[in-house]
């Protein structure tokens, strides 16, 4: 065992192959255990009716029963306290009482049970060791015996050896001989060689006429029959060449098979005259028959793979395997020949049958090991000589039968542990069982991957959408190539559960009943089951909304919506985050309870978690709160010019908690919607350019509203201005009318964020336009009030009585509006109002 351990930790495929080893030795325990149960519960207890008529005597007598009564408690005395049981410590995760989780750990702690129980039971088969410990000691230390058994070895070994010195003498005088046969093997393999080349050039020749007098080019169908000809010729030649090794071979054979003889010879002629005693005589006989039947045994396989010469081989092996066979055949034929050894020496030395039979179960178990490393070692090279013809290889049947090989070593370990398992435990039966379970394991392995080529089939149909349904729904097919490779996961995480059922079942343990009407096993069932469905629901759900949020956008972007298509696809970031938040959620929830760990307590801290954090953080929540409706109702987009918090600017990016506004003068600022209570969107539908100025009484509104209107129909036959023109000049009327003046008032519509442009060149253009009509405006005055003191007859204009007067330019005036400069947008065409002009316009 020390050395499968070393091999275990050099790599992750030793690693699998020492755990295989050790399921398959537990697995064989298992199995004598349950077949050894029915020797151990026969009734070793029960009690007979001479002792049922003598404890009855007992009770009945007095005196009797009274020495009975003395017995059992001095028996009560003696025996030692019941062990307190330990108290089960606290566990840091809490479980459901009736849950998976608990009955799994109960489950467990069986399992530990029963493999410590059989740990025991295994170790019982080499206890009769003692008996070999006895044996030794009482014969060493009797004098007679020990004379007997030092005599016998020492005669026994002086002769093997020097039969084995004159056999290797005899080997080596054998050489030549051995040289000359493989010499004639070489030549003949030569002979062959050239007879199959010139066969096959003489082939070639007749093809390349045969096809140069047709003057057609050869077809598929044609190649094809000319590979597979060919191949027929080729495996016809090996064949033939595997023949003529034959007599080789066994000239080979014989030849190593003298020294033997000559072994066979020696030590039977001085067993029979170097010894003195019956005992010598028969330990000699025994080595040297189990010696010649290791060589013997050994020569065999030699014969066959010839590490030395490849030509007189009778197998396609490579030099290097022959090498590794053979040197592990070496040791593998030690084993029988120490069994010769054991099982006839006990009886000559009057050895214990038990002892014999202890010794004999563990190198009989030392050679299955050795059988099982060797298996390891040659896993490889089997699985590659296995392999179906190049032919066949594109047929799904024979590809899995392809992969299937390479775990040949598994069922050979499993044969392996199991002969030597029923074999030291006399399990009645037993061999019967092997053969019935490597039978049913065989058939529900290709049951199981019939049915998984049928459901794995049925599910590429499944996940294959048609053409129709593609155009309907764009991009379906991709969403289900995405989740393909999970489905095929779950499938074959499915099958695989049911087929270890199967195997299991077929192995002779109630896995049908335990996961049918067992309490653990129907809980395992649903769990799986209901965690399965909630990860399908939960994609169903999740695909489901993104289809319909994708084909919101699409009918949006198809109907001239792009607005609301634009806002849609703002927010649906935040849609999919939240859906994606609250689907993961449920789904942990689910599989958590569904394993049997208690939710109550992690759905309440996750509550008061979140009731502390929102709290804590109610603007933050309101900023997320806002910013979602805002961006929901399309309240602005990036590029518009808004009025929000008091700041007008253009929004430059937009999330989920800030928006971002650049104004006038240049500078970013960072709003949160917490502090948002309304927008003002300059950017959206239309712009009003309201003209409102200060008239002469004694001036026609309506003729100066004619002014207005012809301006502006010039105005719009400019290409440049005509766009951004919605409409004709609008009179209000007159909104006042006293001392200062009467107030004009009209109205043109512009596209949305134009009016500065348009605003500033028609006020231009009025300039010249009211010079040239000469519109009659107020003429303001100036009067002083710093010499109106008490005491005078009236007002002193100017100090002297008369009015001083004071007449600007006759030009256009424009009552200045309430707005501020910086309220306009900045634009690359100057579409901006300048500092000191009224943009009141966009009211």
């Amino acid at each position: 065992m020390p050395a499968v351990s070393m091999t275990v930790s050099r790599s992750p495929h030793r690693f699998r192959a020492g755990a295989c080893l050790a399921l398959f030795f537990s697995f064989l325990a298992l199995f004598a255990s349950l077949h050894g149960a029915r020797a151990d519960t026969a009734p070793q207890g029960q009690m007979t009716s001479q002792q049922a008529q003598q404890v009855l005597s007992v009770m009945n007598d007095p005196q009797k029963r009274a020495e009975f009564t003395k017995t059992l408690e001095a028996i009560s005395k003696g025996l030692p306290a019941p062990a307190t049981p330990a108290k089960a410590t606290s566990s840091d995760v809490s479980l459901e009482p009736d849950s998976i989780s608990s009955e799994f750990l109960d489950e467990l702690s069986h399992a530990r049970d029963v493999a410590l129980r059989q740990t025991q039971n295994f170790m019982a088969l080499f206890k009769d060791l003692a008996f070999v410990g006895h044996w030794v000691h009482s014969t060493l230390s009797n004098a007679e015996s020990r004379q007997i058994l030092i005599d016998s070895t020492g005669r026994a070994t002086l002769i093997v050896l020097f039969a084995m010195l004159a056999e290797h003498g005899f080997s080596l005088l054998l050489r030549k001989p051995l040289a000359a046969v493989t010499a004639r093997a070489v030549a003949m393999e030569t002979r062959l060689n050239q007879r199959v080349r010139a066969a096959d050039e003489q082939q070639d020749v007749q093809a390349t006429a045969t096809l140069s007098a047709d003057g057609t080019k050869e077809t598929a169908d044609e190649r094809a029959t000319e590979q597979a000809r060919q191949q027929d010729d080729k495996q016809q030649h090996e064949t033939l060449r595997i023949i003529a090794r034959i007599p080789f071979s066994i000239l080979h054979l014989l030849i190593k098979l003298l020294p033997v003889a000559l072994f066979l010879g020696l030590a039977y002629g001085g067993s029979a005259l170097l010894t003195s005693t019956h005992q010598a005589e028969m330990v000699t006989l025994t080595l040297t028959n189990a010696y010649v039947i290791a060589r013997a045994l050994y020569l065999l396989l030699e014969m066959v793979f010839v590490p030395r010469s490849p030509t007189i081989r009778l197998c396609t092996a490579s030099d290097g395997t022959a090498r590794m066979v053979t040197r592990w055949w070496n040791f593998l034929v030690a084993a029988p020949s120490l069994v010769i050894c054991l099982s006839t020496l006990g009886g000559v030395f009057d050895m214990p049958a038990r002892g014999t039979e202890a010794i004999i179960r563990a190198v009989v178990l030392i050679e299955h090991i050795l059988v099982a490393v060797f298996i390891w070692r040659i896993r490889r090279h089997v699985a590659e000589a296995l392999q179906p013809p190049a032919r066949f290889q594109d047929k799904p049947f024979w590809v899995f039968v392809g992969r299937m090989v390479h775990f040949w070593w598994i069922l050979a370990m499993f044969f392996d542990f199991a002969l030597w398992l029923v074999w030291a435990t006399q399990v009645r039966g037993g061999y019967t069982w092997i053969l019935r379970t490597l039978s049913l394991t065989i058939v529900v392995i290709l049951l199981a991957r019939l049915f998984a080529i049928l459901a794995f089939g049925l599910q590429n149909k499944l996940f294959q959408i048609s053409p129709l349904t593609e155009e309907r729904y764009p991009g379906l097919q991709a969403r289900m190539d995405y989740y393909y490779p999970y489905a095929r996961r779950a499938l074959l995480f499915l099958l695989s559960f049911l087929t270890i059922i199967c195997l299991l079942q077929s192995w002779g343990l109630p896995a049908f009943a335990f996961f049918l009407h067992g309490t653990l096993g129907t809980k395992i069932i649903g769990a799986i089951l209901t965690v399965m469905v909630a990860y399908t629901v939960a994609i169903v759900v999740w695909e489901a909304a993104n289809a319909a949020l994708q084909n919101q956008i699409n009918r949006f972007e198809t109907s001239e919506q792009a607005s609301r298509a634009s806002r849609l696809r703002t927010v649906l970031p935040i849609i999919r985050t939240v859906l994606l938040t609250f689907i993961i959620v449920i789904v942990t929830v689910t599989t958590l309870s569904q394993i049997g760990i208690n939710v109550a307590p992690l759905l309440t801290g996750a509550g008061i978690m979140g009731a502390a954090v929102a709290f804590g953080a109610q603007s933050l929540v309101k900023d997320f709160i806002t910013g979602f409706f805002m961006l929901v109702e399309n309240a602005m987009q990036v590029g518009d010019w808004v009025t929000a918090g008091s700041v007008s600017g253009t929004v430059e990016h937009l999330s989920i908690r800030t928006l971002r506004l650049r104004s006038v003068n240049g500078d970013l600022h960072i709003i949160p919607f917490s502090s948002v209570t309304s927008i003002a969107n300059t950017s959206r539908d239309y712009n009003l350019v309201v003209v409102d100025f200060m008239l002469d009484l004694s001036e026609d509104p309506t003729r100066v509203a004619a002014i207005l209107h012809d301006e502006l129909a010039l105005m719009r036959k400019d290409p440049k201005f005509a766009p951004l023109i919605k409409s004709d000049f609008s009179f209000l009327g007159v909104e006042q009318a006293d001392g200062n003046g009467a107030k004009f008032l009209g109205s043109v519509r512009t596209t949305p964020g134009s009016k500065w442009k348009v605003y500033r060149e028609y006020y231009r253009r009025l300039t010249t336009r009211m010079v040239k009509e000469a519109v009659k405006f107020p003429i303001p005055t100036s009067v002083s009030m710093l010499r109106n003191v008490p005491g005078t007859d009236g007002l002193d204009i100017n100090g002297s009585g008369s009015m001083h007067m004071v007449f600007p330019p006759n030009v256009a005036q424009v009552t200045p509006a309430a707005d501020v400069a910086h309220d306009a947008p900045p634009s690359p065409n100057g579409d901006a109002p300048a500092a000191g002009q009224s943009p009141k316009a966009h009211e």
